[in-house]
Order: structure tokens, then sequence, then C-alpha cells
């Protein structure tokens, strides 16, 4: 089930209350509770170069985020929303869950945050009571009150809320800047004598602060919510993360201005030391900032969850449908907000989740380089459907990408894996319970499509006569009896799995028309579902022709989809019914006049026996076909089916031809050129009392695939009895070389 717009809704909320919900996140506990610390650590120019890197990955994405906002109307979930519609419901609902319970114990980090402002209490209880209190007995009560807030009143109390904190937040920064610094401040703190200090430690502080950039994307989940998204998601989420960025640094520069290192990396609260009625001021500025993340997070997660519960990503229905129902006609998600206020009680009452806080910002970074993916595929791809009217650049969306990847690793490679790995296991449990929803999301399609574009133009504008390059294969297959047997598919998948490419072309008979036409797309679907398999590497199509003639004409011509040229056609007639021989025949002349290597397949009723090889006959006039047979058994070698086989060459010989036809297949082993060795090969000196087919009857019986040459002339004399009389032997496949090939 798709989510309803229910355009029947009050959206009743406009820009304001995304900026609010981003800016109160950004400007979170880790600003007041750990910039001190970084700064202490690394110095000025550390802590600027930690805010860039970071914002490598946030401003790509706030402007992946407008972009994608821009270009059709977002609905309930945010990133939610946005990532499932690209990537398919699958990978989304995966990705999906994973930003949920983020947002979800999120909550749970802030509010415990929130009880640092009452450190002053704390440490009061402990000096003059004698009381150890457990932080739990703020951030319980708290958390209990903010669940029974949201629930009574929904999103409007929380927005109502975001005003007031923001403003506290905006004068505690405020006395912060006017404050003074303290008595064992840097005295010549200048530009001119700052330096990064403890640079091994970057990375460790990095993974700190981190959090405190995640903030940018909090307005987002309120899309189902709001008037204009395509309006109030980019101005709200962009600013907010310029805005926050910019207020960092002249913290981090006040901060470094106004205190020892020692003091920041000794004082969570240094802030409070150095603001104008810092002892006052800061703790409410912290407590402020922190409920109101929460409250941005408490009013995030369950539309995220509603969100997953209206596609019908959970696996029991009912649960779906009792998340999915909202209250009153505003649809608050007043089960998905109990469900969330639950898990982040939870959390609250376990009162430490710094490892699970790590966790968190691994599925952050997942959300957010998903959206600059997803951005990149759009761009890359070029689909007509995507017109935002706000556009960023694909170099900033891969740059957020990449950015997201490698901050993953260098916070935590092991949180990263262990991110990775939960969120595979809950991909595959989604992708087996919605198997009707598998398939590639189209964003893949364009990027593939666009991919294969410019390759395919690269090839052609690159390319060189096959003379003047490695040979590989690149095989056409004409048949009419794909559904009869699968001898020609198998030989040309055979041939196209590793080191070819191969075009399966089925004839329908007739001229092209509304009902021949609906019987080629019945065709190909068939087809496809009749080939379809991991080790099948061939690309099908049907084609509507009169005539076998007409089809092989038209056929030919076609360009390969490797983008370059096709160079061996296949056909193909069963020995137990040569029906169609005289066609195949007929048509020689037309195919060599193309330049074309020809392959006939001689189906046969045995199964292929693959432990008997690939049996190759040589005789004296095949020296134009004997290379191409040498390297099209190595080539299909190469395929599973063959890995425990190998090739077998019979060299039929005069006995005048003996020592020169030795010399030279000595020569080409030593030199490598064939891949095979000394006791491959069997020497069979002709007799003309005994037939070549009897010969091959005799020592084939067994193999698996049985390759013979032939020549055109050859048979304009003898007609079909060149491919007749092989009855005691299994698969065959008859090779002519339209020119002497070279084996590298």
């Amino acid at each position: 089930m798709s989510i309803d717009p229910k355009q029947h809704l009050d959206k009743r909320f406009g820009t304001a209350p995304v900026f609010l919900t981003a800016i109160s996140t950004i400007l979170g506990a880790i600003l007041f509770l750990r910039f001190g610390y970084a700064v202490g650590t690394l110095g000025f120019i550390g802590v600027v170069l930690i805010i860039i890197v970071g914002h490598l990955v946030t401003i790509p994405t706030a402007l992946a985020i407008s972009e994608l906002a821009t270009n059709k109307r977002v609905e309930g979930g945010g990133e939610y929303f946005i990532i499932s519609r690209s990537f398919g419901l699958n990978i989304g609902g995966t990705i999906g869950i994973a930003l949920f319970l983020s947002q979800a114990i999120s909550v749970a980090f802030y509010v415990i945050a929130f009880t640092e402002a009452f450190e002053y209490l704390f440490n009061w209880a402990a000096t003059d009571l004698g009381w150890m209190l457990p932080r739990q007995v703020v951030s319980v009560p708290v958390m209990a009150l903010l669940s029974l807030m949201i629930l009574k009143k929904g999103a409007n109390l929380g927005v109502k809320t975001l005003y007031v904190v923001a403003t506290i937040l905006a004068i505690s920064l405020i006395m912060f800047f006017l404050g003074k610094p303290t008595e064992n401040a840097i005295q010549d703190f200048s530009i001119g004598n700052l330096q990064i200090r403890n640079t091994k430690d970057f990375f460790v502080v990095f993974a700190i602060i981190f959090p405190a950039f995640t903030g940018m994307t909090a307005g987002v989940g309120l899309s189902g919510d709001l008037k204009n998204p395509a309006r109030s998601i980019p101005i709200g989420t962009i600013s907010a993360t310029i805005i926050g960025m910019v207020i960092y640094f002249f913290v981090i520069w006040k901060l470094a201005s106004s205190a020892s290192p020692q003091e920041m990396i000794d004082h969570q609260l240094i802030m409070g030391k150095i603001a104008l009625g810092g002892a006052f001021i800061i703790p409410i500025g912290l407590a402020a900032s922190t409920i109101s993340s929460a409250i941005g997070s408490i009013m995030v997660a369950p539309r995220t969850l509603q969100a997953l519960a209206g596609d019908q990503t959970l696996p029991s229905k009912k649960v779906n449908d009792w998340l999915c129902s909202g209250r009153g006609i505003d649809n608050e998600p007043y089960n998905a907000s109990l469900v969330t206020c639950v898990i982040a009680l939870v959390f609250v009452a376990l009162g430490n989740v710094n490892a699970v806080a790590q966790i968190i910002s691994m599925f952050f970074m997942v959300t957010y380089g998903s959206l600059c993916l997803i951005s990149f595929l759009n761009h890359f791809g070029s689909p007509p459907s995507y017109r935002p009217s706000f556009k960023s650049r694909w170099l900033f969306s891969l740059v957020g990408f990449v950015a997201a990847v490698y901050v993953m690793f260098k916070i935590s490679t092991i949180f990263a894996l262990l991110a990775i790995l939960v969120m595979f296991i809950v991909y595959l449990y989604i992708d087996n319970y919605h198997r009707d929803r598998q398939g590639v999301s189209s964003i893949f399609m364009n990027a593939f499509y666009q991919l294969n574009r410019n390759l395919q133009v690269y090839l052609q504008q690159r390319h060189k006569k096959n003379t003047q390059q490695e040979w590989r294969p690149s095989a056409l297959c004409i048949s009419t009896d794909s559904f009869k047997r699968d001898a020609a598919f198998q030989t040309l998948n055979w041939i196209s799995y590793k080191y070819g490419f191969g075009t399966y072309i089925h004839k329908i008979p007739g001229y092209f028309s509304n009902e021949t036409n609906e019987k080629a797309h019945h065709s190909l679907e068939q087809l496809r579902e009749r080939f379809d398999a991991d080790l099948n590497h061939v690309f099908v199509d049907t084609l509507i022709s009169p005539s076998y003639t007409s089809a092989i004409a038209q056929s030919i011509q076609i360009p390969g989809i490797s983008g370059m040229e096709n160079n061996l056609v296949l056909l193909e007639f069963a020995k137990y019914e040569p029906d169609g021989l005289d066609d195949i025949i007929d048509n020689f002349g037309l195919i060599d006049a193309g330049g074309f290597d020809i392959g006939i397949i001689a189906s046969s009723t045995q199964s292929v026996y693959f432990k008997g090889g690939i049996h190759i006959w040589i005789r004296s006039t095949d020296y134009d076909n004997a290379n191409l047979m040498i390297l099209l058994s190595y080539i299909i070698l190469a395929h599973p089916d063959w890995k425990k086989s190998n090739i077998k060459i019979f060299q039929v010989y005069r006995e005048d031809q003996y020592e020169s036809f030795r010399k030279t297949q000595e020569q080409l082993l030593q030199s490598g050129r064939l891949p095979i060795t000394e006791h491959n090969i069997q020497w069979i000196l002709e007799d003309s009392g005994v037939s070549f087919r009897s010969l091959v009857n005799e020592h084939s019986r067994n193999a698996g695939l049985t390759m013979i040459g032939f020549q055109i002339e050859q048979v304009k004399h003898e007609g079909e009895d060149v491919f007749k009389g092989y009855d005691g032997i299994g698969q065959i496949l008859f090779i002519h070389s339209n020119k002497n090939l070279e084996i590298n």
C-alpha cells in the first residue's frame, strides 16, 4: 500500500518550523558540551578543518534535499519519502527503518544531554547532602513529561515550544559572545600564532563533535505537515546549515581567544565561565538547545514511522495499519508517536547511549550519503522527469556521497561495518517479505542507460578494425525454435559468459502489425523467464520477419550491444529434424558477404556431457578454421559448466603433411599461442578406407561438444551432407572462419 497523499488534510506549517527544527538541532548539545574540548585538544585551526570536512557532507546533502524536494511534492516521511521513491520501497524501507531508530534514539540522546544543564544540582547534592544522584532523576521525568506533551498536543505544541527555546538559545549565544576571557586565556591570541595541536587525535575529536552537524535535515521530516514543501525545505534547510556553520566559526574563535586549552579540556561547560552571567545563562541555553533538539526529533521520528507503515514495510498488516492511522484532521501520528516515546524512554532509563550514539551517526551518514547519491544519479541518468526548480551540481552531490562514506569509516570502521551489516540483514528480510516489489528502481536504470549510451558512443568513436586489435567474439544467434530446444541459446551463452558478447534473436514469422508486435512482446517476456539465470550473459530480443533470409539480412545489420560490430553469426538445426538446414545453407553467401564468421549448431537429443570436454577436429582443409575453433573452445571453457573439462585436438593429416604440421604446432605450443599442452593433441593419419565421419563418431562419442570446420565451397558441392552423418555423437558446432585468425 502506498502512502496516501491525503490532500484534504490541513497542511499548516510554513518555512519557520523547518528552519527552527534544523538550527536548534545544529546548535545543540554538542556545541555547548564538546566544542570547548575540541578546541582545547586540536586548537582553533584544527576545529576549523573539522567543520569544513563535516560540511563536505552536510552542505551537499542540504543542496541535494533542496533539489529533490523541488522536483516533486514530498509527502509524509521527509527523507524516507525521498529515498524510497528513488531507490525503491525495499531499499528505501531498509534505510527508513534505520533512520527512524536513529531519530527515536536521538530523542533519548538529547534528553540525557539535557540533564547536563543540571550539573550544579548534582554537584550540590553530592557535596552538601552526600547524595550521588543518578542522571535518571532528571532525565526520566523530563522524557515522560515531553512524551505526555507530544501525545496530548501533537506537533502544534512542539512547534510553539520551538519558538520559545530558539529565543532562549539565541539569547544564551549572545551572552556568550558578550563575555570576557578567563584569567588563564592566551594573552597574545591572533591569527599569526595559531596552529594545529595533537593531529593524531583529529578523527577522534571529529567523531565526538560530528553529531552536531547532523541536525540540518531535522526539519525535512515535517514534510507531510508543510503547506509548500518545495519552498520550505530548501529555504529552511540550506539557511539553517549555512547559519549554523557561520555560528560554529564564531563560537570556536571565541573559545580559543577566551580560555586556555587546559581549561577547555577540563571544564565541560567552559562556555559558562566565559559568558556574561554564564553560571545561569549557559545551563539555560544548554537546556533550551537539548530540549529543542529532542522536540525536533520527537516530532520527526513518528512521521518517518507513519510513512514506513503506510508503505506496509513492517511484516504485519495490522501493525502497519495501526501505526499508519493518524488522529484528527491533521493526521497526527499518535500511535507512531507512542512507539517513539516508548523507545526513547527505554534508552533514557538505561542512561548511557554513547555506544548507540555511534551507530546513530552511522545510520545518519547512510541517510545523507543516500540522498547525495540520489541527486548524483539523477544528474547522471538525466531522466526527462527530473526537472527541479532548485538545481545543485552533480559534483557537489558526488563529493557529499564520497565524503559520507569516508567519514563513516574514519569515525569507526567497526561501527560502520556493523551498521552496514544490520541494514543488509534488514534489507534481506524486507526483500524476502515483499518479493513482489523486487526489481531495479528507475533511478538505477536511468544511470545504466546513460552509462551504456556514453560507452557505446565512446567505443564507436574509438573503433578500430578487428585486424588491429585482439579478437573477441561478438556473436549474433538467430533461431526460430527457441521454445523447442535450448541448444542455440546455451552455446551462445557459453561464448558470451566471460570473454565475448552475445545477442540472441528469436524470429517470429510474418509482417509487422499490431498482432505480431503483441506476439513479439509476449514471446520476449517468455524468453526472459525461460533464460533467467545468474549464469546467463546474453541479450535476448525478438524480430518479426516474413522469411528466414530477410531475418538474417536484418539481424546482421544490427549493431552489437557491446559497442563493437558483430563478427560471428550462429545458426542452429536439430540433427534429428534437419528441416531448416536448407534455409541455413541458402544464406551462407549473404552472411559471408558481410565478412562474418559462421557457426552452425547441430543440436542433439543427448544431454551435454561436460566432463567429456571439447573435441576439435582439424583437417588439411581447415587451415583457416583451426585457430578460430581453438580460440572459441578456450572461451567456452571459461563458463562454469565446463570448469572440469579440457580441450582435445584431433589433427587429421596426410603422410606428406605430418612434419610441417608438427613443426607449426610445436612453435605455437612453445610460444604459448595454443592454450593447451602437447598431451591434448592426437594425430590421426588419413586412411582412404575410413571416412572422416567415422573417425569423429568413433573418437568423440563421449565429447561434451565437438567442433568441426567447413568451407563455403565445400557446402556448394556437397550441400546438406556436410553437416549430416554425425549421429553417434552429441552436440556439434560447425565453424567457418571468414579469414585466418591469429591467436594472440
